[in-house]
């Protein structure tokens, strides 16, 4: 199957919510500088939660933010210290992993929470964007790993169209920030919650080692 067909397809009503993402660009710009001489480590396509019907694949990690997804935490943020690396399968199922390296371990702080916040208005703000639809998010709870990580999914329908899911990991190890993103169509029953939490322990234990 023609790669980029898959990404078309795999590309969900819930990015809509990005062109408003109520993030605020100055204070993250002014945090954020060049990655230190190690570069962080990203996830491997066998580290993302098992997919039934096709095996993973990635590009190779791309400086800067992504063209696409992370809709509920990645719009006004800095593209300075940024990296990124897209992932796929066959079918719907997409993902991608965002790194972050801040000037200092504050930054890092004031930054991680400001994805945080994002992600848990994502779902309110779908909703006032599209009147008649449904959305929900819900937190699945910390993580005990490096400066701790945090787990979410949002939930979107738009009138007469599919259900969409997003999972959202978000840690810190230091100075440096990782946010991952897991999506496919469906609800918030239907997440491999225990693999996806395992993946962004993964991620964020792994970005130094």
């Amino acid at each position: 199957m023609n790669r980029t067909i898959i990404r078309r397809a795999a590309v969900t009503a819930l990015s809509t919510v990005a062109a408003t993402s109520l993030l605020a660009a100055g204070s993250a710009e002014a945090g954020a500088t060049a990655a230190p001489g190690k570069a962080p480590r990203f996830l491997a396509p066998k580290e993302l939660p098992p997919y039934p019907y096709s095996p993973w694949y990635a590009d190779q990690v791309q400086t800067g933010l992504p063209e696409s997804g992370a809709a509920c935490a990645l719009r006004g943020l800095p593209r300075k210290g940024v990296s990124h690396r897209t992932f796929w399968t066959d079918l719907d199922t997409n993902a991608q992993q965002v790194t972050f390296t801040a000037k200092n371990t504050k930054a890092a702080r004031d930054l991680a929470a400001e994805l945080r916040a994002s992600v848990r208005g994502c779902a309110a703000r779908f909703l006032e964007q599209h009147p008649g639809s449904e959305a929900d998010w819900k937190s699945y709870g910390r993580l005990a790993v490096e400066e701790g990580a945090h787990v979410y999914g949002v939930h979107v329908a738009p009138p007469e169209s599919e259900h969409n899911v997003r999972l959202y990991g978000i840690g810190r190890d230091g100075r440096t920030v990782t946010v991952v993103e897991w999506g496919q169509m469906g609800t918030l029953e239907q997440i491999p919650l225990k693999a996806f939490k395992k993946t962004t322990w993964t991620a964020v234990n792994k970005l130094y080692r």
